[in-house]
C-alpha cells in the first residue's frame, strides 16, 4: 500500500496510512515521513504489533535516540524507553517541550500507547511555528531578541499540603541532577528554516529581566502558542504511534481521566543545539547531561 497523508488541522497534524511500522522503512519511505514531519509537526500512526524494540527501531530512521532520560528512570530492561504512566505522576500536565534543560533537546518524539483509559487521556500538541506566525510584528521583533533560561528546578507552585511522600520523591529524582541551560526564545529550524517560539514550561527566566517581568513576557507569548486553532487533541486509541516534531511544538497531557490506568511509552530522537535568529546556539549554566544524549561535534 502507498503511504497516504491526511491532514487533521489547518496548523499541525496528519494521520498515516500505507506504513507498517513493525517492518524497516525504505529510504523513500523514510525521507517521506521525514518530509510529512516538517510539513504537519505530528504524525499519527496506527502501531499494531508494535513493541519497545520495534518502537525504537522505527525512530530510529529519524536519527540516533536518547537514553529515556536525564534523571528519570527508564522501562526495565530498556533504558531508551521512559514510561509515561499515570502511576508515576502527573509532571507532564503542563505546556512543555521534552528536556529543552539540556543542551542539545530531542528533536522529536514517539509517544506508544499501552494502556488507555476508557475516557480522557488525550495528548495536546501545539505548533509554535503557528504560535510565532501569529504573533504581531513588534512583538515578534522583540522575541527575536530574547534568550531564555530553562531548568528542571522550579517552583510547581503546588501547595505544600497539596504534596504527599511519593510527589516528593518524584520531584527529587526529577530533580537529581540540577540543569540550567540558556536557549533563544525564537528558534530557527534546521531543515526547514521556520522559526518557532521555543519556550513551555521548563522557560522560567529571560535573560537579563526580573522573575517577574520574565513572567509576564513568557506566558505572553504562551498565550499564542496554546490557542485553540494551533492545536492537535488527540484522543488516544489502543497500538498508536503518535511522532512529532519536539524542535516546534509543545505538548500536554490532559488529566480528565478519573486516575484510572493510562500508559505510554517514549522514545526521543537525539537532537541538534538550538540556533536563534541572530545564528548564535545555546550554551548550559549547570548541569552535564552526555549520559542523556551526546552534543554532535
Amino acid at each position: 500500500m502507498s503511504i497516504q497523508i491526511h491532514k487533521v488541522t489547518a496548523n499541525i497534524g496528519a494521520r498515516v496510512e500505507g506504513v507498517d511500522l513493525t517492518r524497516p522503512l525504505g529510504q523513500e519511505t523514510a525521507a517521506a515521513l521525514r518530509e510529512a514531519l516538517n510539513a504537519h509537526k505530528a504524525l499519527v500512526f496506527d502501531a499494531e504489533g508494535l513493541d519497545d524494540a520495534g518502537q525504537q527501531a522505527f525512530v530510529r530512521h529519524f536519527g540516533d535516540i536518547t537514553t529515556a532520560h536525564p534523571t528519570v528512570s527508564a522501562v526495565d530492561g530498556a533504558p531508551n524507553v521512559l514510561p509515561v504512566d499515570s502511576e508515576g505522576g502527573r509532571a507532564a500536565n503542563h505546556w512543555h517541550t521534552d528536556v529543552t534543560f539540556v543542551l542539545n533537546p530531542p528533536q522529536a518524539t514517539s509517544l506508544r500507547s499501552i494502556t488507555v483509559p476508557p475516557y480522557g487521556g488525550e495528548t495536546l500538541i501545539a505548533s509554535s511555528a503557528a504560535a510565532y506566525r501569529g504573533l504581531p510584528e513588534s512583538l515578534r521583533s522583540l522575541a527575536d531578541t530574547l534568550w531564555a533560561e530553562h531548568t528542571n528546578d522550579y517552583d510547581y507552585a503546588v501547595p505544600e499540603e497539596d504534596v504527599d511522600e511519593e510527589q516528593s520523591a518524584r520531584r527529587a529524582q526529577f530533580t537529581s541532577i540540577k540543569y540550567r541551560t540558556v536557549h533563544p526564545v525564537v528558534r530557527v529550524h534546521p531543515l526547514t528554516g521556520e522559526r518557532g517560539l521555543f519556550i513551555g514550561g521548563f522557560a522560567q527566566r529571560i535573560v537579563d529581566l526580573s522573575a517577574g517581568e520574565s513572567r509576564k513576557i513568557l506566558d505572553l507569548l504562551q498565550a499564542y502558542v496554546t490557542r485553540p486553532e494551533n492545536i492537535l487533541r488527540h484522543r488516544w486509541s489502543p497500538n498508536q504511534l503518535v511522532l512529532f516534531d519536539n524542535r516546534i511544538t509543545q505538548h500536554y497531557a490532559v488529566d480528565n481521566y478519573d486516575g484510572r490506568p493510562r500508559r505510554l511509552h517514549r522514545v526521543t530522537v537525539a537532537g541538534d543545539v538550538p540556533v536563534g535568529v541572530d545564528g548564535k546556539e545555546s550554551y548550559i549554566i549547570e548541569g552535564d547531561a552526555s549520559h542523556y544524549t551526546p552534543v554532535a561535534a
